[in-house]
């Protein structure tokens, strides 16, 4: 199952997975180089070489690149570009995110499995509070050992997990135990931990935030909790001064909330070039539609409100939204809409971005479906969500873009499902 542990400082025995667990009760769960990893299972052959996952145009974003690609100096959020110059001979794949979303639903139902405190942070990480998992499962690092077995077994992917007394340095700990390891705090070590560790690991600190602290002399965590309060407010402000001194001194209160909720399901595009052609626009905002719906009933949700963003060619960008009566996860309904934004806006410039976003969501469950007078009961979301069951089953590739999503289209007098 790879290491069963990944230390600090030359696997320092004080944060070993033997490392006294009994007041670290919150795991931080990461999934290692997910987005690629997923890409890795069902492509067997890739298993050993450099993969990357993302845009693949020349404006492309990286969004998850295997440890092989890493190797190279390829990170996420790396223009496409860049990773390929620095790894021309990696394998480039565009996201496929209802196998991201459907592989994220089969871990964590392995982490609920463990305990109801289960709070995601995103697809592929969440934080677990097992303090009352302890008497049918054992303490938090045999906890941890068995959440990683099963999702290796199970899923054949690996994690790493962080196990400390608050939200904050478990995710360190994750973080300093990838990849595919196991990292404990004990309560009483958590300054041990955290002091050495350089400012730009603190939430919050950023490139020009840690620029600030350096200029000040302040390069670890250790020389922040030391630093005088008045000399961080000034530099940075009072809520940002507050918060950072509190996290520098391991103070972090913030309980596991499993009842968060995703408020808004979305994707987007940016051309390889900018685009004036309607017809273009179309056709990537009916692929956007069918993306989106079928993220939506992934997740279980529906929402009423559609909005539609353009970013220019001068890098401009408008947004625009309408809220509609009876909230959807239909991706024909999405589509409708966020086209007739765009007609409606119609700018009449070079494009260089458009993406489509549903809001104000709830459970489908707690929104009864209300059919159209005249509608038949059984229709477009059906369609879909047997499109979703074949795509889980043989990939997304053998449902075309937006071919759900046929209708008349104005402009040509026919029905066709092509753009």
């Amino acid at each position: 199952m790879g290491r069963s542990q990944s230390l600090p400082r030359g696997g320092d025995p004080r944060f070993g997975p033997d490392a006294d667990d009994s007041a670290s009760p919150i795991l931080h769960v990461d999934m290692d180089a997910f987005y690629a990893s997923v890409e890795v299972r069902r492509r067997p052959e890739l298993r050993g070489r450099p993969v990357v996952v993302g845009g693949i145009g020349p404006r492309g974003v990286v969004s998850s690149a295997s440890y092989e690609a890493r190797r190279y100096g390829v990170r996420s959020a790396m223009p496409t570009a860049r990773a390929r110059a620095l790894c021309p001979g990696a394998v480039y794949l565009p996201p496929d995110f209802p196998q991201y979303q459907a592989a994220s639903e089969a871990v964590m139902r392995i982490f609920r499995d463990v305990t109801p405190l289960v709070e995601p942070l995103s697809l592929d990480e969440a934080f677990l509070d097992v303090t009352g998992a302890r008497r049918l499962f054992g303490p938090p690092a045999a906890i941890a050992r068995q959440v990683r077995a099963r999702v290796t077994a199970e899923q054949g992917l690996t994690c790493s997990v962080g196990v400390a007394p608050s939200k904050f340095v478990a995710k360190l700990g994750s973080t300093r135990a990838k990849p595919d390891g196991l990292l404990v705090v004990p309560a009483g070590r958590v300054l041990e931990f955290l002091h050495p560790l350089p400012v730009d690991a603190l939430w919050g600190v950023g490139e020009r935030s840690a620029e600030t602290l350096r200029r000040l002399g302040l390069r670890t965590i250790g020389d922040l909790a030391e630093a005088p309060a008045g000399m961080l407010r000034k530099a940075l402000g009072v809520a940002s001064a507050t918060h950072l001194h509190e996290l520098a001194r391991g103070q972090d209160p913030r309980p596991v909330r499993p009842e968060q909720v995703e408020k808004s399901i979305g994707a987007e595009l940016t051309f390889d070039v900018d685009v004036v052609d309607p017809q273009e626009i179309r056709r990537v905002l009916l692929a956007l539609s069918e993306k989106v719906g079928s993220r939506l009933r992934g997740a279980g949700q529906v929402g009423r409100t559609v909005s539609l963003k353009v970013r220019l060619s001068d890098f401009r960008t408008v947004n625009r939204s309408r809220t509609l009566g009876v909230a959807t996860d239909v991706a024909r309904e999405i589509f409708n809409t966020s086209w007739g934004l765009w007609t409606v806006l119609d700018p009449g410039e070079p494009v260089r971005l458009v993406g489509v976003r549903v809001e104000n969501l709830a459970g489908v469950a707690d929104t009864p479906r209300q059919l159209t007078l005249g509608a038949p009961e059984r229709g477009w979301r059906e369609a879909e969500t047997a499109a979703d069951a074949a795509a889980a089953r043989f990939g997304r590739s053998v449902i075309g873009p937006a071919s759900l999503l046929g209708k008349r289209d104005p402009r040509r007098g026919e029905n066709s499902s092509r753009p």
